[in-house]
């Protein structure tokens, strides 16, 4: 038994050890953040991160993160890492956010980016592989956008992902995989997960190949008929958003309705496609969920009122590696950091009676003050 424990410790230790850690920033070396992240010069309004475990926590040092510190003020910072291509392999981005003022409108997000961005230059405008992260304003707005570029434009996910609005730390996690699936966690559980190529609507950008120049079509043969015709019957979708998703296109349908030699009827033929797919992998010749160069990490966001707190940040090849890295560092403080959230609410709710109390008592004493006045002035009349 003890032998068969040594050898799981063992195997376990070795998956990590396999595991490529391409970024970790957990900021447990004091001021010397400031060497390794770049505040943008884009903007003099940009406001301004200072490192801070807020005002209540679960252990003082470890849960120091970039806090947000002014007001009503765009922000845009950065850090770099060695350039790598996920191509072929798991993708896992994770960090903390905790929005110790309880958001009422801001971002919460961060951004990937190639390794030639521009980092004293960061902004909006600056292109972006992935955008990952809470976004709240008002009652509409709160959602997790995950959003990826590809052919240079950017698509989101459709599915809805709702964010967490309390003013505690959260663990969120984006994991992109080879085949194609994609999983997004919250506090390490899973609240959804599908298809990138069906999530982000990109089936419309299936890469296509152009018959010949100067080919003609047989009429009457239906083995030169593609096995693929566009779907005449499909209409736009209402939320379909030209900026995020692109040029609509109705999709394809496949199996058409004769074999053999039979004809088919009651479709119109124009509306078959006289082009055909390169190959059956054209999802992963177009890369849908990899970069070639990511090479940094930044937060580039708005917010109204300040004091967000990012922590834990890491990107690797190894999901597992994340899990373990979320419990080691949220998994360790969550707890305490509530518990001292209760006592200091406790502490507020009693300062609060003792003051009403204080007032109170003032206030009666104060009658009894005007009385005694009120009533030497009659005697003295």
């Amino acid at each position: 038994m003890a032998r068969a424990r040594v050898l799981l410790c063992a195997i376990c230790l070795l998956r990590v050890a396999q595991a490529t850690i391409y970024f970790q920033e957990e900021f447990l070396d004091g001021e010397r953040w400031r060497n390794r992240w770049v505040q943008s010069t884009n903007d003099t309004q940009f406001g301004y991160f200072r490192l801070s475990s807020g005002k209540f926590y679960g252990h003082k040092e470890k849960d120091k993160g970039l806090q947000t510190t002014q007001n009503s003020r765009f922000y845009a910072i950065s850090a770099r890492f060695k350039p790598f291509s996920n191509k072929g392999k798991t993708l896992v981005i994770q960090y903390t956010v905790k929005h110790e003022q309880k958001m009422d409108c801001g971002g919460g997000y961060i951004k990937i980016f190639p390794a030639d961005v521009d980092q004293k230059n960061l902004s909006g405008k600056s292109p972006y592989y992935i955008m990952f992260g809470p976004d709240i304003c008002g009652f509409d707005i709160k959602k997790v956008h995950v959003i990826l570029q590809f052919k240079n434009q950017y698509h989101s996910n459709k599915k809805p992902i709702r964010c967490k609005v309390d003013g505690f730390t959260h663990l969120y996690t984006l994991i992109l995989r080879p085949d194609l699936t994609y999983e997004v966690k919250i506090d390490g559980q899973t609240i959804e997960s599908g298809s990138v190529e069906y999530d982000w609507n990109l089936t419309s950008l299936k890469k296509l190949e152009k018959s010949p120049a100067g080919s003609k079509e047989k009429e009457d043969k239906p083995q030169d008929w593609e096995k693929h015709f566009l779907d005449a019957s499909a209409s736009k979708p209402s939320d379909w958003n030209h900026e995020l998703d692109g040029d609509w296109q109705a999709s394809m349908l496949q199996k058409p309705p004769y074999q053999d030699d039979l004809k088919p009827e009651g479709i119109d033929k124009n509306i078959w496609l006289h082009q055909k797919m390169k190959n059956t992998k054209y999802l992963l010749e177009y890369d849908l969920s990899e970069f070639e160069n990511i090479g940094a990490i930044g937060l580039e966001l708005w917010q109204v009122r300040s004091g967000t707190i990012f922590d834990n940040f890491l990107i690797t090849d190894d999901e597992e590696y994340a899990e373990k890295f979320g419990k080691a560092t949220w998994g360790e403080t969550k707890g305490p950091e509530k518990e001292m959230d209760a006592i200091q609410a406790k502490e507020e709710m009693k300062k609060a009676r003792e003051e009403d109390e204080e007032e109170l008592l003032m206030g009666k004493f104060d009658g009894k003050a005007n009385n005694f006045r009120r009533f030497h002035r009659k005697d003295e009349l």
